[in-house]
């Protein structure tokens, strides 16, 4: 089961990805194996030495009750300390964010994240990487690929 944050490589030129774990409650589980998440504004940064992940919508379990989690609460990211040495370092630079592509579930039924390394697209960015892709399309369904 994998969610995908389409928009971002829309929206940005993805440089590098990293995968990291996630810190989550069990409610929250259970919306994400039904595929209930949105992931518009949604980035990773850090704060005292940990990676965090702002604004990730995960919808309200309906059978759950008093147990039922904050849908925007900041969830803890989970990666080695070298890597988020690293990955401190690169973020410094300017114009560079963290943003979540994909949430999945790995073999061994843990979720996990796969963050892109970005730097913002312009406007007129967009467009072109919109009108390449059109054209794209077109010939592939002109070639029959």
């Amino acid at each position: 089961m994998v969610m995908e944050n389409r928009r971002a490589r829309r929206d940005y030129e993805i440089i590098e990805t990293i995968e990291a774990g996630i810190a989550l409650k069990g409610t929250e589980v259970k919306s994400l194996r039904e595929g209930k998440v949105d992931f518009t504004g949604s980035f990773a940064r850090f704060d005292g030495g940990e990676l965090w992940l702002e604004n990730f919508y995960i919808a309200p379990y309906e059978k759950g009750s008093y147990t039922n989690h904050d849908p925007r609460r900041r969830r803890k990211l989970l990666l080695h300390r070298h890597e988020l040495n690293r990955l401190r370092g690169k973020l410094e630079q300017r114009g560079l964010t963290l943003v979540p592509l994909k949430l999945y579930f790995n073999e061994r039924g843990y979720a996990k994240v796969l963050l892109g390394l970005a730097r913002g697209r312009r406007k007129y960015e967009k467009k072109e990487v919109d009108k390449r892709r059109a054209i794209e399309r077109e010939l592939a369904s002109w070639y029959g690929e």
